[in-house]
């Protein structure tokens, strides 16, 4: 493979402008790992800190000077670009991202392995060049992991898609790209160049080999606009030659290895220690030619190293270091396939069972069909089962079970050596007890390990004799020789951890926890404990002293970010920094809770403690010193931490020069709101009040600025919607803000300037204030607000900021465009009318209608808004400038615009701040900036609220749980406090029932998550399993008297030391206050389901009338098993994994023995992936457009990026293989549909959760994709396990569940279980029915589905009746010349035909008659192919075929239908800029799912057929679907149909 390297001139430095889109925040984070040839993480060279003088000679970029690009934004003004980053479209059109070949998983097993620290690979580019690159040639950044390949052209990786010939990486060519159409991919010899740019080089040859994909947006719409520019950008590639070596290990077979020559050699060891072979190493080095080779040198600078080089591995002395790290790595192997600690929480393992679901793995391809199938569901899934057992949520745990290796292994009591031992040599002391029962005193020493003679009695350091002591270089190899039940089961071992997928395997990027877990016995384990009690993290052994985290996460920030390659490592660096950074303070916070942190203020009350642990700063969420006093207190100060992270977010997303925001990670626990933030250098060592030079520590009381601050701010107010504002303070000193005045500005010793205390960084929520002398509108005051709150620090969402200023936008434009209109119309009033004027007059209110209607056909409403105004004024004419100006104005003022000149909605963050004295409050700039926060809090309840309802009506958005439905609003920007308000709305609509319910149960949820915290304030430690299973039982259990069972003896104890204490320390645990401490126990269901009442009406400002679970359960048609599932998620509680029986009336349902363990829920930011979010959209941009291949080739290059910033494991990561995983299914690749969607079902799992929503909808997708690829057990597994998922998450009252419903039953209609299919078709259509309505097509849909498994089963009487429903349906929707209706029409008269033949028959026989003789009943059994068409129209998948022609042909067709275009109804076409031609096919010309243009007299192909014809084998037509269009790109035409429902 090699690499690409564009050298830009002068001329490509500045492009046009576009609208500064930010990528959204929300992007997972996990600590880049690299995985080995088995899937086992590494440590790499860029774990810890990465320092700026870090070396970067990887990117092999030379940087220009950044040209500051302009970007008009909403306020009409033009901001320079932030960081040098563009918007999506500049990205694509701008940045050199390489392409890299793939392959399957199963390669992966062999040996490969990806390097995320430092990028060596130098792979083909994606298809853009940043302006302003000037890369040297020779040097090369990649974008992808470096692989080891199986054989020496094929390259495999652990994301990748199809391999790609490595053959010709000697080429050297200069390739140029032609943007004005878009080359047939496929195969070809040397690297795939992607790029949009237009060349004009004369060196393009036939030997270039190269792909191109669509051109930006940008770039395209500047082709139209014929702008011709020539950029002269070279690509010079890079040799990046791949070859085998033999490695010779000590002991065993010589292998051959494949490598790469830009891959480091100590990517060669790690993939050594994980191999099978060699797995037991650790201490070793390779030596070539008797030299050893430098660890962190690239195979291609290591000289004598070529093809067949023998390599030879080679056993190093140990040191005490190196002994502890293979004790260690021992440890791991053996823990390997044990899922222990992922039901633990440790180690940044997690769960999956996708293979366990499927009987092993589905890309196996030695796996051998059963003989039987077996298609009977549990009854558990079986329609209106009301069983909802918990057990099958974590199936096959039996087969995790292992044999276990050693009985016990552990550091012996005999640690540390003595002086004199350590001069013989000794390191560290081992005790080992093996299954036989012997006991083993084991010294570890720089040769290896030695059997002692030490006994548990005496020490006795000395070896036994040679033919005992077994000297061993691998611990291992020494267990092995003295334990034979250890070999044979450690060899069982081996193959069982070889058989995982390595997403099974690879860590997390943050710890996952699940809710249930088994009981699990506690055994011997010195590594674990070992990391329980000392104070630094596991991985941090590596890395000397304690970690800065300050340094290290402003450290990565300040590196370089011009080119592309300085991104990545850059983003990369953040990412890995912030997750360890997150780690760190989760396990710190929890230790603070327990106990384990001293407090640096010992002396003060329990409430106000902070702590310092491992250079993380911990404080409560607390009020402390009444700072909150005037604004909740301490329901203000829980508050706050999640404010302050939303403002912590919003400014990292603008990533600003020079300004510093602090590590924030928020973490509740037992009960407890911890804040953990990393430590300002000097802040410590003084008072905060003199540390501030910005804003206020009193809530604007006093307040200072400082010129610097001033200059870093003025760059975020405007991107962040804040109005410069004067303050006064105290003495009436006037001082400017460009933020809210509780933002601080701190210098610290560094000299960096940060801002800390963001919390109110936007505008207050106004109907959630109630003020004097400040009334809102009569809108919102007939619906009730302002209203009441527990606290005063309501904001508005960034989100409704942005939605609002869009839509103000939105109406600004409207405005002024009607007013031109009003304009033109006056003038070519005075006018002669003539014919042009008319026609140009018409084609001036086409536009402005297009406006007025609000069309956003442009992805840009900026830009697009921008076109039309330009379109409607003649710059060229003063009189129309004035003209201009004067619309202007009157829009401004029309939208409430704070410029009387521009389009301008800022805000004052400190409007409606009691403390806070504004400079001239009566004056008219402050009213309109109160008038403009009580508007957009309007906008939310007025817009925002129906706006939602609405989609949800739609099915636009359809949430599956509290979780999902709480994003939702939050990307809309609609606050959680309003979910009462949605509920209200909800209830009005029957068909979002199932909506409603998610919502109550949300609240109910959160509402109990409140009680839940002051409930465990006054737990002792050692009550807590009791009082956490008392709060269940009270809370969901119907029995209606729960106790607590706690010893007489330790509840007096308990009570009398509390009750001595007060409000101070007490023995018994970190945190005890002058409550009684049985108060717990007093508890009741009726008690707490009161409180649970009032803090509903209190939070949400919604009523339930409930005085126990059953009554609430029965009113809002709730499910327990869900309410159970959410509550123990959001308070972090871990319950034992059985059968609970909550609605038992004679027992209680959970005990303390149930309860498992609690741990952490943590809230922080996420780090974001810019480059591959511009590529991710745009490869969406292109989908929209019907550019397929295209779309596909921009999503696997935002894969790639996202895999070099993240690592393998990371959400984004899995919705990039599935959205990859749907493109190969329409294109008809389902082998390669397959393995992306198995890659994302295991990812999911891992870093989302078993249960999760985003799986639950995975598992779906897998399925189908299982189905096409004929392995019909595993596809109805599959479905099974979805809807089990589903079942408990949400019940079966969900659109979702009609969805599972339909693919269960075509599934099994296609087996021939047409009984059971029957009973998931009928759930469907009755399903449907209530969500979509009687007469919609998805209800068509299903009558039809259920009419064809009766006429299978020979019923023609019934399958005559829904047939008759869905024709009906069709008709009535659809007309009688649609192709659905009279494909029903056909099925009615064949089934009428044979019900007739049927019944006629019958009577005969009925009158006696017995020479009637029954004719062969007609009746269609349907094809897999048949069923899998239905399956995806059902799945609203739309599939494509392509029909590759000759240029003469292309052409051909080209002219002929731009030719009658105009003039054909049937048809329609339009060419855009890249050479696409578009035909719009009329809906009846679908023939058996394909097109014949010839029958409209468009196709000039002769010779070729009546029909288009897929030419990929697996891609079928489609069933009951209709052309929405056909686009003629190059040498192909690419049909989309739209699917039947």
């Amino acid at each position: 493979m090699a690499g690409v390297v564009f050298v830009d001139s002068d001329e490509n430095a500045n492009q046009d402008t576009q609208k500064d889109l930010s990528p959204p925040s929300k992007v997972n984070s996990t600590s880049p790992v690299q995985v080995n040839g088995h899937g086992e993480t590494m440590q790499t060279a860029c774990d810890g800190v990465t320092p700026p003088e870090a070396n970067l000679s990887t990117c092999g970029s030379d940087q220009l000077p950044e040209s500051e690009i302009s970007i008009p934004n909403l306020n009409g003004e033009t901001n320079p670009t932030v960081n040098g980053e563009s918007s999506p479209d500049e990205s694509v059109s701008g940045d050199t991202t390489p392409s890299t070949g793939s392959s399957s998983m199963e390669d992966i097993h062999e040996g490969s392995m990806l390097d995320t620290c430092e990028s060596h690979d130098v792979c083909s580019p994606s298809n853009e060049v940043t302006p302003g690159i000037d890369d040297q040639p020779g040097d090369g950044i990649s974008t992808t992991e470096n692989i080891h390949r199986d054989t020496p052209g094929e390259i495999n990786q652990i994301d990748g898609q199809t391999p790609r010939s490595n053959t010709e990486h000697d080429s050297g060519v200069i390739n140029q790209v032609d943007t004005h159409g878009t080359n047939d991919t496929h195969e070809k010899s040397g690297p795939t160049v992607l790029n949009d740019l237009q060349t004009d080089m004369a060196s393009t040859t036939s030997s270039t080999s190269g792909e191109s994909t669509p051109v930006s947006e940008s770039q395209a719409e500047n082709d139209g606009a014929g702008q011709d520019k020539k950029l002269d950008t070279q690509m010079v590639l890079v040799p990046d030659i791949g070859f085998c070596i033999k490695v010779h290990p000590p002991g065993a077979e010589p292998f051959d290895l494949p490598v790469s020559a830009m891959e480091l050699v100590q990517e060669i060891i790690q993939v050594l220690v994980d191999r099978e072979e060699t797995c037991h190493r650790t201490c070793f080095s390779l030596q070539l030619d008797s030299v050893t080779m430098d660890n962190f040198a690239e195979l291609k600078n290591v000289e004598g190293l070529q093809e067949g080089a023998d390599v030879k591995v080679v056993e190093e002395p140990y040191t005490v270091r190196e002994a502890r790290i293979h004790v260690r790595h021992v440890r791991d192997l053996l823990k390997s396939v044990e899922p222990v600690d992922s039901y633990n929480g440790l180690d940044a393992n997690s769960l999956s069972f996708l293979n366990t679901v499927t009987a092993g793995d589905i890309l196996d391809k030695k796996r051998g069909k059963p003989d039987s199938l077996d298609c009977t569901p549990p009854d558990y899934i079986m329609p209106g089962s009301k069983e909802r057992p918990l057990l099958p949520l974590h199936p096959g745990l039996n087969e995790h079970k292992t044999l276990p290796c050693v009985r016990v292994l552990t550091y012996s009591g005999w640690n540390p050596p003595p002086g004199h031992r350590k001069l013989h040599g000794d390191l560290l002391y081992l005790y080992i007890v093996t299954l036989e029962d012997k006991k083993y005193h084991v010294t570890a020493s720089p040769m290896g390990f030695y059997i002692n003679q030490t006994n548990d009695d005496e020490f006795n350091p000395n070896p036994k004799p040679a033919t005992q002591r077994h000297l061993s270089h691998s611990l291992i190899d020494l267990l092995s020789q003295i334990s034979p039940l250890f070999k044979k089961n450690f060899a069982v071992l081996l193959k069982k951890r070889a058989l995982k997928h390595p997403f099974e395997r690879v860590p997390t990027p943050y710890q996952v926890y699940s809710w249930m877990a088994p009981s699990i016995e506690n055994s011997v384990d010195s590594i674990r404990a070992e990391d329980a009690f000392s104070t630094r993290l596991g991985y941090e052994e590596h890395i000397p002293g304690y970690r800065d985290w300050n340094e290290e996460l402003q450290t990565t920030r300040e590196l370089p970010r011009k080119t592309l390659g300085e991104r990545l490592i850059r983003e990369r660096a953040i990412f890995k920094v912030h997750s360890d950074f997150v780690a760190a303070a989760t396990k710190g916070a929890t230790s603070v809770i327990d106990g384990n942190v001293m407090a640096i203020n010992p002396g003060d009350d329990s409430k106000m403690q902070m702590f310092i642990w491992n250079n993380i700063f911990f404080s409560l969420g607390f009020d402390v010193k009444d700072h909150y006093k005037d604004y909740g207190g301490d329901a203000a100060a829980y508050s706050a931490p999640a404010s302050d992270l939303q403002g912590v977010r919003a400014y990292n997303n603008l990533d600003t020069e020079g300004l510093y925001t602090l590590g924030t990670v928020v973490i509740d626990y037992r009960g407890y709101r911890i804040t953990a933030q990393s430590i300002i250098p000097g802040i410590l060592e003084r008072e905060q009040e003199q540390s501030v030079v910005y804003g206020s520590v009193d809530f604007g009381k006093t307040a200072v600025t400082s010129e610097k601050y001033v200059e870093l701010l003025k760059k975020t107010a405007s991107q962040l919607r804040v109005r410069p504002h004067k303050v006064l303070t105290e003495k009436g000193q006037e001082i400017e803000l460009y933020s809210s005045v509780d933002c601080k500005g701190i210098i610290g010793n560094d000299r960096r300037y940060y801002i800390l205390d963001l919390l109110r960084t936007f505008p207050p929520d106004v109907n959630y204030l109630p003020m004097e002398n400040e009334e809102l509108s009569p809108d919102m005051k007939r619906l009730g607000f302002p209203l009441q709150f527990r606290h005063k620090l309501v904001c508005l969402r960034q989100e409704l900021i942005e939605a609002y200023a869009e839509a103000k936008y939105l109406e600004f434009v409207k405005q002024a465009a009607q007013e031109f209109q009003h304009i033109r119309q006056q003038r070519e009033a005075k006018e002669t009318a003539s014919k042009n004027a008319q026609t140009e007059s018409k084609d001036f209110d086409e536009k402005v209608e297009k406006l007025v209607n609000g069309c956003k056909d442009e992805v840009d409403l900026d830009v697009y808004a921008k076109k039309i105004m330009d379109s409607l004024t003649n710059p060229d004419s003063e009189k129309s400038e004035e003209h201009t100006k004067d619309v202007v104005r009157k829009a401004a003022r029309a939208v409430g615009s704070l410029s009387e000149t521009d389009f301008s909605i800022l805000f004052n963050p400190d409007v409606f701040q009691p403390l806070v004295k504004h400079l001239n409050p009566e004056g008219e700039v402050y009213s309109k900036d109160k008038q403009l926060v009580k508007d957009a809090a309007q906008y939310l309840v007025m817009w925002q609220i129906p706006s939602f309802v609405r989609d949800c009506l739609d099915h636009t958005s359809s949430p599956l749980d509290g979780r999902s439905l709480t994003e939702t609003m939050h990307l809309r920007g609609i606050n959680i406090r309003y979910l009462g308000r949605v509920t209200e709305k909800l209830a009005l609509f029957p068909e979002l029932c199932y909506l409603h319910c998610i919502a109550i149960s949300e609240m109910l949820c959160r509402v109990a998550k409140h009680l839940f915290q002051s409930h465990m304030h006054t737990v002792e430690p050692m009550s807590t399993a009791s009082a956490i299973g008392h709060f269940l039982n009270c809370f969901l259990g119907s029995y209606p008297t729960p106790h607590a069972i706690v010893g007489s003896e330790e509840f007096q104890n308990k009570n009398s030391k509390t009750k001595k204490k007060g409000r101070k320390r007490g023995k018994g645990g970190p945190f005890t206050y002058n409550h009684d401490s049985n108060e717990w126990l007093a508890e009741t269901p009726r008690s707490l389901w009161k409180k649970v009442g009032e803090e509903m009406k209190g939070h949400f400002n919604y009523t339930v009338d409930c005085d126990s679970i059953d009554s609430a359960v029965e009113k809002y048609n709730l499910q327990k098993v869900s309410l159970l599932r959410s509550f123990c998620q959001k308070t972090g509680i871990q319950i034992l994994l059985r059968e609970y029986f909550l609605d038992s009336k004679h027992k209680q349902c959970f005990s303390e023995e149930d309860i498992v363990n609690t741990f952490p829920v943590v809230k922080h930011i996420h780090p974001k992936a810019t480059d591959a979010y511009h590529f991710l959209t745009s490869g969406q941009n292109k989908i929209q457009q019907g550019l397929l291949k295209d779309g596909y080739e921009l999503i696997n290059e935002a894969l790639n990026l996202l895999n070099n910033v993240y690592g393998a494991m990371h959400p984004e990561i899995s919705a990039c293989l599935r959205l990859l995983a749907r493109l190969s299914y329409v294109l008809g690749d389902y082998g390669e549909a397959l393995s992306c969607q198995q890659r994302a079902v295991l990812m999911s799992e891992r870093v989302l959760g078993i249960d999760d929503p985003n799986t639950i909808t995975e598992y779906a997708h897998l399925a189908l994709y299982c189905f096409a690829n004929s392995q019909i057990s595993s596809s109805l597994r599959l479905m099974y396990r979805a809807r089990y998922l589903a079942l408990l998450c949400y019940g079966e009252n969900h659109p979702e569940v009609a969805l599972f419903d339909s693919n269960i039953g075509l599934i099994l209609h296609a087996v021939g279980q047409y009984e059971l299919s029957l009973r998931f078709l009928e759930n469907a259509l009755k399903l449907n029915s209530i969500f979509f309505g009687a007469k919609s097509l998805k209800v068509a849909m299903g009558y039809h589905l259920i009419a064809r498994t009766h006429s299978c089963k020979g019923d023609f009487r019934t399958a005559l009746q829904n047939e008759k429903e869905a024709y009906g349906i069709y008709r009535q929707l659809l007309g009688e010349q649609h192709e659905r209706t009279k494909e029903s029409s056909e099925c009615l008269k064949h089934l009428t035909q044979q019900a007739v033949v049927f019944q006629k028959k019958m009577n005969e026989l009925c009158k006696g008659e017995r020479s009637v003789n029954f004719p062969p009943l007609q009746i269609h059994v349907p094809t897999m192919a048949n069923v899998l068409d239905t399956l995806s129209a059902v799945n609203g998948i739309e599939l494509v075929h392509l029909v590759q022609l000759g240029p003469d042909e292309l052409e051909k067709l080209r002219a002929q239908v731009a030719k009658r275009a105009t003039s054909t109804e049937g048809i329609g076409a339009k060419e855009d800029s890249t050479g696409s031609m578009t035909v719009k096919a009329d809906k009846n010309e679908v023939i058996n799912g394909s097109t014949s243009v010839s029958e409209c007299g468009q196709c000039p192909v002769k010779g070729k057929g009546q029909e288009i014809k897929s030419e990929i084998p697996s891609c079928t037509p489609m069933v009951n679907g209709d052309i929405k269009e056909c686009i003629i790109n190059n040498n192909a035409i690419r049909v989309v149909g739209s699917p039947a429902s």
